[in-house]
Order: C-alpha cells, then sequence, then structure tokens
C-alpha cells in the first residue's frame, strides 16, 4: 500500500479512537454505561492497533489476517456503539457520526482486504 495511504489510514483510526474516548468520557456513570463503554474502548482502539500491527506484516497472507482482525474490531465496535446509542437516546445525534465513520472504516478495510486478497 502507498506510503501516504497508509499515513492516512494511521491517522483517522487514530482520531476514530479519540473521538471514542472522548464519547466514552461524557457517558453518564452507570454500570451499564460503564461495562458497554469499555467494550467499545477495547474494539474501538484495537483497530488502529491491529491495524498498524499489519502494516508490519513480513507476508500478504499475514497482512490479510491482521486486516481482517481489524474489520472484526469495526464491526464489534459498531455493535456496542449501536447498544450505548440505543440507552443513550440523548447521544443519538452524536452517535450516528460516529457510526457513520465505524461505517467507513469497515468498507475501507474490506477494499484494503479485497485488494490484498487478489494481489495474492
Amino acid at each position: 500500500m502507498e506510503k501516504n495511504k497508509i499515513k492516512d489510514f494511521n491517522e483517522r483510526t487514530f482520531e476514530f479512537s479519540i473521538r471514542v474516548i472522548k464519547l466514552f468520557q461524557t457517558l453518564s456513570k452507570t454500570e451499564i454505561n460503564l461495562i458497554l463503554g469499555k467494550q467499545l474502548l477495547r474494539s474501538a482502539t484495537s483497530i488502529g492497533a491491529n491495524y498498524r500491527e499489519a502494516n508490519e506484516s513480513r507476508t500478504k497472507k499475514d497482512f490479510i489476517h491482521n486486516a481482517i482482525i481489524c474489520k472484526k474490531e469495526a464491526k464489534e465496535t459498531k455493535y456496542w456503539l449501536e447498544l450505548i446509542s440505543e440507552i443513550n437516546p440523548t447521544l443519538k445525534g452524536r452517535m450516528e457520526k460516529i457510526l457513520l465513520e465505524t461505517d467507513e472504516l469497515i468498507k475501507i478495510l474490506s477494499k484494503m482486504i479485497l485488494n490484498a486478497e487478489t494481489k495474492k
């Protein structure tokens, strides 16, 4: 993958993590929000961490494996965001933007995986 695209996606996943962390900090401190929020933090921050690991892959197969993990983490993140949105209706507007970004990350990762698989 091109260096600029790697840098851009590294930055995008980092910024996404920051947005999710800030969202978590605004959640009311109910037991449910804390449980769901911690799950969200794990999966959301894992996307960028695993993508950076994928970029250090020695083989195309290893890259694909790590990119698939990123995509799975993004899908899990979407699940937690949807749950949190449902139980915190006052955050729905803010959550829509983060959910859209999550969908975009999933699409980009899907394209990366497909491109890598076709270049095998």
